[in-house]
């Protein structure tokens, strides 16, 4: 069953939170959001995650690829996609990525999490 997927996401915009955890629930998983606060990321949950949405740019002392190599290392199966309004992935994160998908484009970001799932 979809809904047993867990999809963590991180950003440091609470609206984009919502929105992003709408799509993940669209899509048939559910949404584990995580606000990026100014000091680092909220308390990321140790429960299973099955795969996770980061947000490149953050108003945050932590960067996207610090938050990365953490979530990498606390979940190292769960592939991450990278989201941003950027044309292509910054090298800087791009080891630690799984997928990039530019903002703007649900279809897409919908498509890509199913992907990561296909016999469900």
């Amino acid at each position: 069953m979809a809904t047993s997927r867990r999809v963590l996401i991180l950003d440091d915009d609470p609206l984009h939170l919502e929105i992003y955890g709408m799509m993940v629930q669209r899509a048939g998983f559910e949404s584990v959001p995580v606000l990026v606060l100014f000091s680092g990321p909220e308390p990321i949950p140790d429960s299973k995650i099955d795969l996770v949405l980061l947000d490149y740019r953050l108003n945050s002392v932590k960067t996207a690829p610090e938050i990365a190599q953490e979530v990498r290392a606390k979940f190292p199966e769960a592939p991450i996609i990278l989201l941003s309004d950027l044309w292509s992935p910054p090298s800087d994160v791009a080891p630690y990525i799984t997928q990039f998908v530019r903002k703007g484009e649900p279809g897409k970001l919908i498509d890509v999490l199913r992907s990561h799932f296909p016999s469900e």
